[in-house]
């Protein structure tokens, strides 16, 4: 199967499994993992914070930020289908007792002054104060779409200005940084705390980092242990986050070219997907027009050997490619997709 439903299903590499078997151990709970010790490092230097703390998932990082910066009963502001928001059953309110509070904007962006709208001062009788803003760089639901820098600028000085803690969830950073040709500090070094994911286009079977200030992370590494991801030789795994931040960063700009041939090909053949919103490695294809339900479309590309998935939009599905997925495997998906959803070429 050519499998485009996500950049998770990526599998490590020989290379990246070599690393692994390979690795130094320690005992990582009390910071004697020289692997664990080496990614932590990486990693804050790569995002532009002074610490990082090496995690299981991307999920649990954005958690432990959120309960690093605010206390239960404050709320959180980010975008209405961001991560935070749809993907991790509720755990703003499960692990750090916040409210969240949504943001409707397009492209998973939102605006000052929508922030200068929605933020709510509280008061010590009745009103939960906001105190986070996090944002989703690039963002998952609207198709691995990326913040332009001077709006990211723009809401990281209002979230000053109104006193909040700002939150990037990274997960996708690098890709982020790749289209717009600029180092992922750029991005990241801004916010209070950043979650960064190992397990989609770096390849990696697990892991993700939380950084931010010294003071920040050391509650952050009790709040992992609290949590339950205190992982002990955790260079076995550390290893191929080293090994990634090494050598697949800059072959995320394959994934992106992959992605704009994909959309291309199926767009000049009769494919509903919207060009201009492909900017990293996602491609989302609204089977709507095509007269299609979802469940019914992805049965008809998995009868043709092509795995896609379902999105928060009700008639959009999505494809994302991987380092698993070569020039070969786009090709012929431009010729399967069409051919599974009935699609005719453009007049």
């Amino acid at each position: 199967m050519i499998d485009l439903r996500s950049d998770t299903k990526t599998k490590p590499s020989p290379g990246m499994r070599a690393a692994i078997a390979e690795a130094e151990v320690g005992d990582e709970q009390r910071r004697e993992d020289p692997t664990v010790n080496e990614l932590e490092r990486l990693a804050a230097e790569l995002l532009g914070q002074p610490e990082a703390v090496y995690v299981p998932t991307a999920t649990m990082a954005n958690e432990i930020a959120l309960r690093v910066l605010a206390e239960p009963g404050d709320e959180v502001l980010a975008e209405e289908n961001s991560h935070i928001f749809v993907s991790e059953l509720g755990g703003p309110a499960v692990f750090a007792g916040l409210m969240t509070r949504p943001l409707r904007c397009a492209n998973g962006r939102f605006t000052p002054e929508q922030l200068h709208e929605r933020v709510r001062q509280g008061d010590a009788t009745h009103t939960p104060a906001t105190r986070i803003v996090s944002v989703e760089n690039t963002h998952n639901a609207s198709g691995g779409r990326v913040w332009p820098l001077d709006e990211l600028r723009a809401i990281v000085g209002t979230g000053r200005e109104l006193g909040l803690s700002l939150h990037l969830d990274g997960a996708r950073v690098l890709n982020a940084a790749t289209a717009l040709g600029i180092s992922a500090a750029e991005i990241a070094q801004p916010f209070d705390t950043v979650a960064i994911c190992l397990s989609k286009g770096l390849g990696c079977p697990l892991g993700a980092l939380v950084a931010g200030s010294s003071e920040r992370m050391a509650k952050a590494r009790r709040l992992k242990h609290q949590f339950g991801g205190a992982m002990r030789q955790a260079g076995i795994v550390a290893a191929a986050g080293v090994y990634a931040f090494q050598h697949n960063v800059d072959r995320l700009a394959e994934d992106h070219a992959r992605a704009r041939r994909l959309a291309e090909g199926l767009y000049d053949v009769g494919v509903p997907v919207e060009l201009e919103q492909v900017e990293t490695n996602f491609v989302q294809i609204d089977v709507g027009p095509l007269g299609l339900g979802p469940e019914e479309a992805l049965e008809r590309l998995a009868q043709q050997g092509i795995g896609l998935s379902m999105t928060v939009h009700p008639t959009r599905l999505r494809a994302v490619t991987h380092l698993d997925i070569d020039d070969e495997d786009v090709e012929r998906a431009v010729e399967l997709i069409p051919r599974a959803l009935g699609a005719l070429a453009r007049a």
